[in-house]
């Protein structure tokens, strides 16, 4: 599979010639936004189960936010190596500050988190008659247990057709501690991280070929939040991950072969891909391909009128050229 710039400079001719038509970047993009509204699905909707083309909603979105991020990437990248080693000095000059000032966020959170426990267990204890507090303890726990019981349950009766109406476990599922949706080239997931994970510096992503592990930094331990070995192979090149404050790390994978995948992880519960929406969008669909599919709705309109579909109209010309030189031949020989 080539890579993202090998992809995009064979076009090079062609958009700079748009671009400098238009002149600005600003009318470049509505030029190509404009295209993707008129000639393909891009801004369709799915808004029934049987419907064939088009993205349910908030994908669309996704795409050009990943498109832009992976060539962000990129581009920090090129920055990184011209600055070289006057950067690598400053982040060795800038290190230790932040890591004492890690080390003394950690604390005071671990500090209010004791003293907000030990409230909480002031209260209990004051507001419980003795010999309450075990029987309490034990119905929590029960209570607790009844409600783990239950989401196991719910989730078990969750059908894939409730996945397909939600955005983020489109042609996918939505699991325990994370969600995920797939198209014919691409997978994303969504790991759940803890309120408390806002930066970058507290999530350790670590993406092989073959399998991932996604961890947080929780005061001075670390936390595995979802690790094993993909059912399929990545594209570790063009596949990147970003962090939503407080919310999810967001995985975005680039599949090596365009199939479906029923599953993320191997030894995990799979989805039955017969129902799932197979459908190949027009987004994914190379020049090549675009070309006959373009040809075969040309022959279908074509058809309808009653008018010569493109075979035809090749042969056609080939007899008509061919007919043109032989009477060409036949007023030379008269002559």
């Amino acid at each position: 599979m080539a890579s993202p710039l090998q992809m995009t400079e064979m076009y090079d001719n062609a958009l700079l010639g748009i671009l400098q038509h238009v002149g600005n970047i600003q009318d470049f993009l509505q030029v190509y936004f404009g295209f993707l509204y008129r000639k393909t699905d891009f801004y369709r909707l799915l808004a029934a189960p049987g419907d064939k083309m088009g993205f349910p909603p908030g994908v669309a979105q996704r795409m050009v936010l990943k498109t832009f991020q992976l060539f962000e990437k990129l581009a920090e990248s090129d920055r990184e190596r011209q600055r070289g080693e006057l950067r690598r000095r400053e982040e060795s000059r800038r290190v230790p500050p932040a890591g004492r000032e890690l080390e003394v966020t950690a604390v005071e959170e671990t500090k209010e988190s004791e003293e907000s426990e030990e409230r909480s267990a002031q209260q209990v204890e004051e507001s419980s008659p003795p010999g309450a507090p075990a029987s309490s303890e034990g119905s929590e726990l029960t209570a607790a247990g009844g409600q783990a019981a239950a989401a196991v349950t719910t989730s078990t009766e969750v059908t894939q057709e409730k996945f397909q109406s939600d955005p983020d476990s489109y042609n996918g599922a939505m699991r325990e501690n994370y969600s995920w949706s797939q198209d014919y080239t691409d997978l994303e997931v969504r790991v759940f991280v803890p309120k408390t994970v806002v930066k970058g510096r507290q999530v350790r992503v670590d993406l092989q070929t073959g399998g991932m592990q996604v961890c947080v930094r929780e005061g001075a331990e670390e936390r595995t939040l979802m690790e094993g070995e993909f059912t399929h192979k990545i594209n570790t090149e063009t596949s990147l991950w970003s962090l939503e404050p407080g919310s999810c790390v967001v995985l975005s994978l680039s599949k090596t072969s365009e199939v479906w995948w029923n599953a993320v992880l191997k030894g995990e519960e799979e989805i039955d891909i017969n129902q799932i929406n197979r459908e190949r969008s027009m987004a994914t669909v190379d020049e090549e391909e675009h070309a006959v599919l373009d040809r075969l709705s040309f022959d279908y309109h074509q058809k309808l009128q009653g008018k010569p579909q493109s075979h035809e109209t090749k042969v056609h010309d080939m007899l008509k050229k061919g007919w043109g030189g032989r009477r060409l031949a036949l007023q030379r020989a008269a002559v």
